[in-house]
């Protein structure tokens, strides 16, 4: 069996791979070319310069959809750029009173 020696520089390079790839799986770290498919709460706060407040009614009137697994909330990244362009609006029905 050959041996292979692995230098420190191997080891370095390896760990930045994989803090890249790990990043790129959580939506840290990314760039508007390359967004992540889904975001966090905070990420979301901060891409849109809104508050904690803010987003809560997002949610709660249904225009911004969003997905919760073991307790934290991710939105999708397409649904937030819809809301920005309009394509979303709330889903509650508001009924016009004379």
């Amino acid at each position: 069996m050959a041996t292979e020696i692995i230098t420190r520089e191997d080891l370095e390079e390896f760990g930045n791979k994989l803090i890249d790839q790990i990043k790129a799986l959580v939506g840290g770290g990314s760039t508007q070319g390359n967004q992540s498919k889904w975001i966090k709460s905070y990420q979301v706060k901060n891409l849109l310069k809104i508050s904690s407040n803010t987003l809560q009614t997002l949610r709660d009137n249904g225009t911004l959809p969003f997905t919760k697994i073991g307790g934290i909330l991710y939105y999708s990244f397409e649904d937030i750029q819809k809301v920005l362009r309009g394509e979303i609006q709330s889903k509650r029905i508001r009924i016009a009173r004379s």
